[in-house]
């Protein structure tokens, strides 16, 4: 044995490739914990939550000389409180580091929201406080006395688009980057817009002498535009042909208003409460009919009635909040967009009126043509008497009954006389 352990202590000493390993125990550095109580502070109104800043430069105000020779200003905009300023200043230096909340960095898109965290090992609580604005102050250096321009450069400018516009460029980020339901109602959507070709403009002239003009058409079409009103057959001898239902909502569109159908078929429980009142007060006519295809023409007409009637709500003030959640489809936000285009963040009196008139119009088709103001009245938030004006606007008579006042609609269609506005005379 002990010859035997020689000649292993022999090879392993005139061998000396071969590998000798030696483990070394490495000693793990314990971390220090600290149970610490999490408390949040909420925003005060009365006072200045802290600011956040950083250099975008090599500047440091904690290192010298700069440690205790640094001056930070905080000024706040008299006219708008809500506008802050951080000025930091070295002494000795011709430099001051601008960060503003208002511009630069301050207006791009955020996606998320900034705290700060103080932790104070004596009494083993972290307070998180909220930051000034939710922003992240970017100081910038200006040497003092060069004229900085107030305006912000032209590629940070917010383009002002129209809703053409917008519309325009929606559709192309969904053709892009969109699931494949998009990309078809998208599709669906450019052809339903398409224009003519090159070809067929060339002999667009030619084309418009040879047709022959239709007055009472004309005529129809100039008091529709005049009334707000949705397309109408004057010389109709039934109600449903008086505004054809075709003209409403068009053949490509059905498709998308199948919600409530789908929900009703289902057989499953459907808070009511997100839909407009004459909704909820009318669903139970489904269960009346047994026609299949009567059926999900009605559930579409209370679809497109909830749709518009979020649409209103969601470009108006008092309406907002209850329509924030609600979805339109992307085919049919489009097309209200570029019937009733908003001006200024909300939809213009004339364009309200209209929407209003298409509402009321397919209340008709819903109620046979004898409707109850109660309803509808709440859900367009109107009186019952700004709305018999409407109602008389489409050739609809009003009528009593049970205490209770219905809307008709007598054919042939007779509008009341538009009232022509007087042009003051120059004395």
């Amino acid at each position: 044995m002990e010859s035997d352990a020689e000649d292993t202590k022999s090879q392993m000493t005139q061998n000396p490739s071969t590998p000798q390993t030696h483990k070394h125990k490495k000693k793990k550095k314990k971390i220090p914990t600290v149970q610490a109580t999490i408390q949040v502070v909420p925003d005060i109104p009365e006072k200045t939550p802290p600011l956040v800043g950083y250099f975008p430069c090599s500047f440091d105000p904690t290192k010298s000389p700069y440690s205790n020779s640094t001056d930070v200003g905080l000024f706040r905009d008299s006219k708008k409180p809500r506008r802050l300023q951080i000025v930091v200043t070295p002494n000795g230096t011709n430099v001051d580091f601008v960060g503003t909340n208002y511009t630069g960095e301050a207006t791009t898109g955020q996606s998320c929201n900034f705290a700060l965290g103080v932790l104070d090992k004596a009494t083993q609580t972290l307070k998180i406080l909220p930051v000034a604005s939710n922003k992240i102050f970017r100081l910038q250096p200006m040497v003092r006395g060069y004229n900085y321009s107030a305006k912000e450069p032209e590629s940070s400018v917010k383009e002002q688009l129209t809703g053409e516009e917008k519309a325009e460029k929606q559709m192309e980020l969904q053709s892009r980057y969109g699931t494949k339901k998009a990309i078809r109602e998208s599709k669906k959507l450019r052809s339903l817009k398409q224009e003519d070709g090159p070809e067929s403009q060339k002999d667009l002239d030619a084309k418009i002498k040879l047709i022959v003009p239709n007055k009472e058409a004309l005529e129809s079409t100039e008091s529709q535009i005049s009334r707000h009103i949705p397309p109408f057959n004057e010389s109709a001898t039934t109600p449903q042909e008086a505004f054809p239902l075709d003209k409403i909502i068009l053949t490509g569109e059905w498709d998308l208003l199948g919600d409530i159908y789908e929900h009703f078929q289902g057989g499953a429980e459907v808070s009511w409460d997100a839909f407009p009142r004459f909704v909820c007060h009318r669903i139970h006519k489904l269960q009346d009919i047994e026609v299949d295809e009567e059926k999900f023409k009605l559930s579409c007409i209370f679809s497109y009635i909830t749709h518009l009637i979020k649409f209103k709500d969601q470009h108006s003030m008092d309406g907002i909040s209850s329509s924030r959640t609600h979805r339109i489809p992307n085919l049919l936000f489009h097309k209200f967009s570029t019937m009733f285009p908003m001006e200024s963040k909300s939809l213009s009196n004339e364009k309200t009126n209209l929407l209003i008139s298409y509402v009321l119009v397919l209340t008709l088709f819903v109620d046979e043509f004898e409707t109850d103001l109660t309803d509808i009245a709440k859900d367009l938030r109107m009186s019952a008497i700004a709305l018999r004006k409407h109602y008389e606007n489409l050739g609809c008579k009003l009528v009593r009954k049970r205490n209770v006042m219905f809307a008709t609609l007598p054919v042939p269609l007779q509008f009341p006389q538009l009232r022509q506005r007087r042009q003051k005379r120059n004395r």
